[in-house]
C-alpha cells in the first residue's frame, strides 16, 4: 500500500511538472498574437522617437512621451547611436538616449522607421523567457538654418524582443499572460 501511495504522489508531481512545462510553451496562435504585439510595440516606439526628436514638440509633452516610451523596455536596456563621421557606436541607457535626442542641436529633426520585420524566431531561454530580434531601418534628417548644417543617414538596427509570462490580479483571481518587452537596440550598419 505504501508503494502505491508513493507511486501516486510521484505520478501526481510528474504530471504537474509536465502540465506546467506545457503551459509555458507558446501555441502557434499565441505566438502569432505575441509577434503582432511585439511589432506593434516597435511601431509605437517609432512614433515616440519621432515625437521626442521633433523640435515642434513642447518640453512637457516630450517628457510625457519619454515616460511612455520607457515603459516599452526591459530594465537596463540600451540604445545605440551612430554617425557617418565615425565607425564607433555609442550605447546609452534608454532615458539618456531620449534626452540626447531631444537636445540635438538642429532646428528641424525628422526620424522615420521603415522595413520593420522579424529576423529571428522566438527562442525559449533557460530562464523561461523567449527572445527574438526585430530589424528596422531608421532614416534620420537634421537641419540647422543658422549654420546651414544638413545631416542625413540611414541606420539598420536590431531590437531584442523579450517575451515572458507575468501575473496580474483581476477581481481577486490571479491571471497569467504573456508580455512583450523591448531590449537593447543595436546598430548594425549606418549609411548615407
Amino acid at each position: 500500500m505504501k508503494k502505491h501511495i508513493q507511486a501516486f504522489i510521484l505520478l501526481f508531481f510528474a504530471t504537474g511538472l509536465i502540465a506546467a512545462a506545457q503551459s509555458d510553451n507558446i501555441s502557434p496562435q499565441r505566438k502569432q498574437a505575441i509577434d503582432s504585439l511585439a511589432l506593434e510595440k516597435v511601431k509605437d516606439l517609432s512614433k515616440y522617437i519621432s515625437i521626442i526628436g521633433s523640435k515642434d514638440t513642447q518640453f512637457s509633452e516630450a517628457n510625457r512621451v519619454m515616460d511612455r516610451a520607457e515603459e516599452l523596455f526591459s530594465p537596463g536596456s540600451e540604445m545605440g547611436v551612430s554617425s557617418l563621421s565615425s565607425q564607433d557606436v555609442a550605447y546609452y541607457p534608454v532615458r539618456r538616449y531620449f534626452e540626447r535626442l531631444m537636445a540635438l542641436n538642429y532646428d528641424n529633426v525628422t526620424i522615420s522607421w521603415y522595413d520593420i520585420h522579424y529576423i529571428s524566431d522566438l527562442e525559449r531561454q533557460p530562464d523561461g523567457r523567449y527572445v527574438g530580434v526585430v530589424t528596422i531601418y531608421q532614416r534620420f534628417e537634421g537641419t540647422s538654418v543658422e549654420t546651414g548644417l544638413n545631416y542625413k543617414d540611414t541606420t539598420k538596427k536590431d531590437i531584442t524582443i523579450y517575451v515572458e509570462k507575468k501575473q496580474t490580479q483581476v477581481a481577486g483571481r490571479t491571471i497569467e499572460f504573456w508580455d512583450v518587452m523591448l531590449g537593447d537596440i543595436r546598430v548594425t550598419e549606418t549609411s548615407a
